[in-house]
């Protein structure tokens, strides 16, 4: 393990290569909002010197110089803020190439460690949402709020009765962006907590779609559905109240801030202390003033989602942190050795498997049995390092499955998991595991030795058949046996099937049996588990699985035969039985 301080430090420079090179682009980006608001008071200076110089003087050269010069700076203004707009946008879009694959990664890992696909796929939401308030005004709001007193120091020299007004004016609209954020933020957290809980239903109720219509619940279901999403909604609407509400009051106290101004103005020219002129510039430099207040308050929302999916991807980073590259080991071809795991469900965290131990070696096929609910898809997931366990170890070659990287412990690994789910991709693509410039011919071997080349070639496309969404267009049991196949791809040094002939017929479960037979011989380890006594042809060790313990392990002909005075784990004599009362059971 390592030390406590190396971890944080990681933890620390992860964060920090978060946001590596846009600090730098954020520097820049604040002198850009500076120039910008420097060149924004061209209106107000233009005001000034039209009503007190140009009209005063009767001067057409003169309004003709103003104009011109004050074209020229507008166009400026325009320049640099298209370039902090085009900037922004592509912050966000570095951001995304950036941290899009990490969250993809956690949102792959997040399902074996008990969250929904709706709690995972909202690690991608999250970069979409912090990407598309980089490219909306909020940011811009954000940027020009530092340069408020640049417009308050001008109306303050214009008249300081003019600058104390906008000050208070700004003051209460700041004051207004407080409270927004202070009644929102829980607000904001339930409304994205609903959400997914509404996504959650939703994803449930698309895989289960053929069982709602051809059970005729799909109605109840709906409004299952319906209900949290009314939930999700009420929340939604009381957030955007709020934020619209404040967004609407915000906008009302500038307008009659600038009509106030306005007043003033008129007033202090009547009293001989102010130009006419700089009632003009005083109402155009406040109206400046005041819009990013007003604007980052109509934005509000946006800005809250940004921030909140933002912290999540830290702690995606920071998860990441306390992963290492562990160093490349040799293949194993030697033992698969469990020692005394415990597992528990990683959702519940309740024990599933308690106190499992055993070794197998090369050339050996051990076969699983025992009631449904009794631990063996979880001695499965255990197996190929999905759940981890809370104690013992599973070791390769007497390397914990901690010391390999899960590229290099894949390539040894074949899996082959009780629901199959194929990929959106060819069947070229999946068997090769999408492996970049697959070898052709490792790809048509392991089809081979599952018996299923002749199936694959007879299709319309062969190898290079899309299979869709889940592999739809597949029977159950040509997919089971693809996924079969996939296992085996590059011959890997141990097979984990589970339940691999529930969906096979005959030729199926005889190709299965060959497969297994195949493994062995190659000095590889196949593990299956299995209810059908026809997957157990080939192996010639089995362990009894019960109420998540291993109640027997051993020779397939002492666990199974029909009587025995012990087994190989010192159980009592009437646990003899079990494996026989168990294959009598499986193949009724």
């Amino acid at each position: 393990m390592r030390p406590k301080a190396n971890l944080t430090g990681n933890k620390r420079r992860n964060v920090e290569k978060l946001t590596k090179g846009f600090r730098g682009i954020g520097g820049f980006l604040f002198i850009t909002s500076g120039i910008i608001n420097v060149l924004a008071l061209t209106g107000s200076f233009y005001m000034l010197q039209i009503y007190d110089r140009a009209l005063t003087s009767g001067s057409v050269p003169t309004l003709l110089g103003l104009s011109a010069l004050a074209v020229g700076l507008y166009l400026f203004q325009g320049l640099f803020d298209i370039i902090r707009s085009q900037i922004l946008v592509r912050m966000g879009a570095r951001l995304d190439s950036k941290i899009a694959p990490l969250a993809h990664q956690v949102a792959i890992d997040m399902p074996r460690f008990g969250f929904s696909t709706a709690e995972s796929l909202e690690r991608g939401r999250d970069v979409d949402t912090v990407r598309s308030f980089l490219g909306s005004q909020g940011p811009v709001a954000l940027f020009d709020l530092p340069w408020m007193p640049l417009y308050l120091i001008f109306i303050y020299i214009l008249h300081p009765y003019l600058g104390a007004l906008t000050f208070a004016g700004a003051f209460v609209l700041s004051v207004l962006a407080i409270v927004t954020e202070l009644m929102t933020r829980r607000l904001a957290g339930a409304t994205h907590k609903s959400g997914i809980e509404r996504n959650t239903i939703a994803d449930s109720n698309a895989r289960n779609a053929e069982t709602l219509k051809a059970m005729g619940f799909a109605g109840r279901a709906v409004d299952r559905f319906n209900r949290a999403n009314q939930d999700h909604l009420d929340l939604q609407t009381r957030t955007n109240d709020i934020s619209g509400t404040f967004g609407a009051l915000s906008r009302v106290l500038r307008m009659i801030l600038q009509s106030a101004v306005l007043g003033l103005g008129a007033w202090l020219t009547i009293q001989g202390e102010l130009s006419a002129g700089a009632i003009i510039a005083a109402s155009v430099a406040s109206a400046r003033a005041l819009a990013p207040v007003d604007l980052a308050i109509g934005n509000w929302k946006g800005f809250v989602a940004a921030r909140t999916a933002f912290n999540r991807l830290k702690e995606t980073v920071v998860a990441l942190a306390g992963v290492d590259t562990p160093m490349a080991l040799p293949a194993p071809c030697g033992t698969l050795k469990v020692e005394k795991i415990t597992v528990a469900a990683p959702g519940s965290g309740r024990v599933l498997l308690s106190e499992v131990s055993f070794e197998i070696s090369a050339g050996q096929a051990l076969g699983i049995i025992g009631p449904s609910g009794g631990g063996k898809t979880t001695l499965a997931r255990a197996l190929t390092g999905i759940w981890p366990t809370l104690r013992g170890s599973v070791r390769l070659d007497d390397a914990e499955l901690t010391q390999w990287s899960d590229a290099d412990l894949g390539q040894h690994i074949g899996y082959l998991p009780q629901d199959v789910a194929l990929l959106d991709a060819t069947i070229e693509e999946n068997i090769a595991r999408l492996e970049q410039n697959a070898d052709p011919r490792a790809i048509v071997d392991a089809a081979q030795i599952t018996g299923v080349h002749e199936m694959i070639v007879r299709m319309p496309d062969g190898y290079r058949t899309p299979l869709g969404s889940q592999g739809a267009s597949l029977s159950a049991g040509q997919r089971q046996r693809i996924g079969l196949a996939r296992a085996l791809y590059r011959k890997p040094f141990i097979v984990i099937m589970d339940e691999p002939n529930s969906n096979l017929d005959g030729e199926g479960e005889s190709a299965l049996t060959q497969t297994i037979k195949a493994i062995r011989e190659r000095g590889g380890i196949a593990v299956v588990i299995a209810h059908r006594p026809s997957a157990l042809a080939a192996v010639d060790l089995v362990a009894v699985i019960q109420n998540g313990k291993m109640v027997a392990f051993g020779p397939k002909d002492e666990i199974l035969r029909p009587t025995a005075s012990t087994t190989n784990v010192g159980q009592p004599a009437n646990t003899a039985h079990l494996g026989s009362r168990l294959t009598s059971r499986m193949s009724e």
